[in-house]
């Protein structure tokens, strides 16, 4: 007679693990978000009935399990290390720490295994082992010629099992493990394939002993599902140490990477890519490459000084306004929040007089970024009025301000950030709220040689009588 195998219920969103079905998870409280797997054995890879159990357990064992006072822990010693990739280092803090397990996320074709074999080819004296699921050495090694790199101190294995993975990895001892994909990893300890829940928790959780054991750090390389999100439990990112997010349109060749959890540095850091014949190159200042030349009497374009995280960026927006040729006005957005669009709009035709509502109102993010930093408000308003009119805007101006539902022009933060980057680009004025506090842009009133002048406004009326006098 056959053995029944046994089953347990686990949440996708949190992890929490239930004898029976539930509706509603009584952790974190999402419905429908229960999976029935075979129940991990105990004594498997991960070491533990949850991840969060082996996850404390690779703590534990890889310290002296004593307790130290707060002041006499030493923080003198120096665990970082340079991957040779000067943006990718200032996402991760400063460099890569020992023993750390960083997940790398994002679609398909974005750029995640280019990235991950760019980093043992750039550093050239960094001992790799780079595991992959899904390609053939082969393949590899084609990506690894097309890239232009070579490098003795790479290890290529094609594997699945992760007792395999972790016994070459204590064989050739790396400095650096990189593990493409972590749902494509299965331990034959669970009787569950690849990619479900108890397989992912249960390998994330042994590859995180085996980092903190040893010190090496780890790299994984992760899926996402449609709605955008890491696939997998969620505990797959309480697990990891550093979790980054890969974002960008697959048919541009632009690629942000940002930091969405860091637990050795800042999650506001974001570093910008091209991905090129030759891989992924660094790109150093973002805003000379998206403000692309055109002609200066061209209506309809504005420069916005936004910021993503701690970064600013100067992208250029553009705008197109012309009569409905159909009964209902077109009103489209690529790049940018269409419901705040539609508010802005509204806000022109209540507050300021313009009559849009029988016209059609496109607007364009230039790079193929996504965009939603409030302080784009003005930039865009600024676009559709130039577009309206059909009255071009200095390529030498910029705009940094929120715009609110009474037509007033709100401040934003960071705003001498924004400035100086405008500045240090060579723009002539900016114009931002008034309502900003003076110390921020004092000095700059008086534009001097070289510098910027500084252009305080109070609402939409006032912005037009400054722009199209």
């Amino acid at each position: 007679m056959a053995t029944k195998i046994k089953t347990v219920w686990y949440c996708t969103s949190c992890g929490n693990e239930s004898p029976k079905w539930m509706g509603r998870c009584p952790a974190c409280g999402e419905w429908n978000t229960m999976v029935e797997e075979p129940r991990a054995p105990k004594g498997s890879a991960g070491g533990g009935a949850t991840g969060v159990t082996s996850r404390s357990r690779a703590y534990i064992d890889a310290s002296d399990a004593r307790p130290q006072r707060l002041r006499e822990i030493d923080l003198s010693s120096d665990n970082r290390f340079s991957i040779g990739i000067e943006e990718l280092d200032r996402v991760l803090g400063g460099g890569m720490v020992a023993g750390s397990m960083i997940l790398i996320g994002g679609e398909p074709g974005i750029g995640k295994s280019t990235l991950s074999l760019q980093i043992p080819l750039c550093c050239k004296d960094l001992r790799t082992l780079y595991v992959s699921g899904e390609e053939s050495p082969k393949q590899i090694k084609l990506r690894a010629e097309r890239l232009g790199g070579r490098d003795d101190d790479c290890f290529i294995l094609s594997e699945t099992v992760l007792e395999n993975i972790l016994t070459q990895a204590r064989e050739i001892k790396p400095a650096l493990l990189i593990v493409d994909s972590i749902q494509t990893i299965y331990s034959e300890a669970l009787d569950s394939s690849a990619g479900s829940v108890s397989q992912v928790r249960e390998c994330a959780s042994a590859l995180l002993r085996y980092a903190k054991e040893t010190g090496t750090p780890v790299i994984l390389i992760g899926h996402i599902t449609k709605d955008g999100t890491l696939a997998g439990p969620k505990i797959l990112e309480h697990i990891v140490d550093v979790v980054l997010q890969f974002e960008g349109d697959t048919k541009g060749s632009y690629r942000i990477l940002r930091s969405i959890k860091n637990r050795f540095g800042s999650t506001d850091e974001l570093a910008v890519f091209e991905m090129t014949g030759a891989g992924l190159r660094e790109v150093r200042n973002p805003s000379e490459i998206l403000i692309p030349m055109h002609q200066d009497d061209l209506s309809g374009i504005a420069i916005a000084a936004m910021m993503d995280g701690t970064r600013p960026f100067l992208i250029e927006i553009q705008a197109l306004v012309s009569t409905a040729a159909y009964g209902t006005p077109q009103r489209s957005a690529t790049g940018f929040d269409s419901r705040r669009l539609n508010m802005l709009l509204a806000v022109l035709e209540k507050r300021a007089g313009f009559k849009l509502a029988a016209k059609d109102v496109f607007l364009n993010i230039a790079g193929g970024l996504r965009v939603s930093d409030p302080a784009c408000d003005l930039a865009i308003v600024a676009s559709i009025l130039s577009s309206n009119f059909d009255l071009y805007i200095s390529p030498k101006v910029c705009f940094a301000a929120e715009v609110g539902l009474s037509g007033e022009i709100r401040p934003v933060s960071q705003v001498e950030r924004r400035i100086a980057e405008a500045e240090k680009l060579g723009f002539e004025e900016i114009y931002i709220s008034s309502f900003n506090k003076e110390s921020s842009f004092a000095g700059r009133k008086k534009k001097a040689e070289g510098g910027i002048t500084v252009t305080p406004v109070a609402d939409i009326a006032a912005l037009c009588r400054r722009l199209f006098q």
